[in-house]
């Protein structure tokens, strides 16, 4: 498997991204390769200051950042050398498997619904995030920021969705959704 990891996005980037990608390619198995996405240079010199061999990773060139505060859709269209819009087309080719960034996730989600596209009936794609319960158990909240006026239509697809995520990757028996 060939994990895209944008190394350019999120708020401590590049440095915080690349120390996570060098902790994860000692924990990840042989059949797992790292590839990074974002300004070669600035890898290879964080490798360098952790006494880390940069070789064992895929380095993809792409020094243009989609920033934090970039409107998602004009910058997916004119950043082409992002490493957001770069780590799509790897996606789209075929020369990756997965792709996560901890940057703009509005831009992320253009770049998943342009390129991955949405299961056929599916409005709008959500982002979800797991809350521990006190008692011990999870609960499944959508959607976490993403989309900022949602309609009725959107709501009760968040609902089912939510509801089938936790029934068939936490094993809750019956979801309550709120």
């Amino acid at each position: 498997m060939r994990i895209g990891v944008d190394i350019m996005g999120g708020d401590y980037a590049p440095l915080e991204p690349m120390l996570g990608a060098i902790e994860a390619s000692q924990a990840l198995s042989d059949e797992c390769k790292l590839v990074l996405i974002g300004d070669e240079l600035a890898i290879r010199a964080i490798c360098k200051e952790n006494n880390f061999n940069a070789d064992i990773f895929d380095i993809i060139n792409a020094p243009d950042v989609i920033s934090m505060s970039d409107h998602p859709t004009k910058a997916f269209t004119t950043k082409q050398n992002s490493s957001i819009v770069v780590g799509f087309q790897l996606l789209k080719q075929g020369k990756i498997d997965v792709f996560a960034s901890a940057g703009n996730t509005g831009a992320m989600l253009v770049g998943s619904m342009m390129v991955s596209k949405t299961i056929p009936g599916i409005i709008r794609p959500a982002i979800s995030s797991i809350l521990p319960k006190e008692n011990g158990g999870k609960g499944v909240i959508l959607d976490v920021g993403i989309n900022a006026d949602c309609k009725p239509d959107v709501l009760q697809q968040f609902a089912v969705l939510g509801s089938i995520f936790a029934k068939h990757v936490y094993h809750v028996e019956n979801p309550k959704v709120g």
